[in-house]
């Protein structure tokens, strides 16, 4: 009886690995819900910069340790939008799937009711996943004038779930192309290698080059931030990708990729890099 139990154990477990690897998760009934808080200044007609944060969720722009960053961006003229776009009260709890459609629709009717804003100058700025979402974003909307991306990806990663085996982002209810995750990677993701991880997906090159991002579509300058020691993936060696196909394909808008020595958050501590960015696009 014993042994019919434990077959019966290892029956079990093994039927709910191979669930959790290849079952298809259903979509947040929060989908398409995100937090946003907007900040103004005093100026009238003021260019909007749109902030998001990356992998950890939340909205990172609207918490105090950004507070000297948001604040500088005010002082410099521009308005701010926060938004957090997953791990909030309204958005999904998971980074699965978030639907692009849902934050541009939501960006632009905020502008479009805000007279204080100058809807056409809104600018991007995301770091790390945030980075990977602002590009996926500016090179599927024109409207959107600029892009920041720090710690960023050049291409498109899988969903921050247990399967991993959807996409991050959906566009048109469609879900954007991302190179999968294979199971090489469980062994390096458990010891809390995220690094080695990212760069085992990197090595499916027939992947990468499907799930490019084409930032040569974005509508405006393009600033990048990388460093050159990050722990979390590689960031610089992915920039540098961006920078290359920019130049490949022409890109007729400024660009450029600064490297800075430091990890995965190094590149927040180089804002004045960012403040002037913005500053020549005002």
């Amino acid at each position: 009886m014993k042994k019919k139990i434990l077959a019966l154990g290892c029956l079990l477990g093994v039927s709910l690995l191979i669930y959790f690897v290849f079952a298809t998760p259903a979509l947040s009934s929060r989908h398409g819900g995100l937090d946003t808080h907007l900040y103004l200044n005093d100026n009238p007609h003021q260019p909007l910069v749109v902030a998001f944060g990356g992998g950890s969720g939340g909205n990172d722009w609207e918490r105090r340790y950004l507070k000297d960053k948001r604040d500088s961006l005010l002082a410099h003229g521009f308005a701010v939008l926060a938004i957090g776009y997953f791990k909030t009260e309204n958005s999904p709890n998971s980074l699965d799937r978030i639907s692009l459609n849902a934050i541009a629709d939501t960006i632009l009717n905020i502008a479009k009711r805000t007279p204080q804003l100058d809807t056409t100058r809104i600018f991007l700025m995301g770091a790390s996943k945030g980075g990977e979402l602002v590009l996926n974003l500016a090179s599927r909307y024109s409207c959107f004038r600029g892009v920041i991306a720090l710690s960023t990806s050049h291409i498109s990663f899988p969903a921050l779930t247990i399967s991993s085996n959807t996409s991050s982002w959906q566009f048109n209810n469609q879900e954007v192309a991302y190179v999968p995750a294979p199971f090489r990677i469980i062994g390096p993701a458990i010891k809390g290698n995220l690094h080695e991880a990212f760069s085992i997906m990197l090595e499916d090159e027939a992947a990468v080059k499907n799930a490019e991002i084409e930032v040569e579509r974005i509508n405006g300058p393009i600033l990048i931030i990388s460093a050159d020691k990050d722990e979390q993936w590689p960031a610089s060696k992915m920039s540098q990708q961006l920078a290359e196909r920019l130049a490949q394909k022409k890109f007729p808008h400024p660009y450029e990729h600064i490297i800075v020595d430091g990890m995965h958050v190094e590149p927040l501590n180089h804002f004045d890099k960012v403040l002037s960015f913005l500053d020549h696009l005002k």
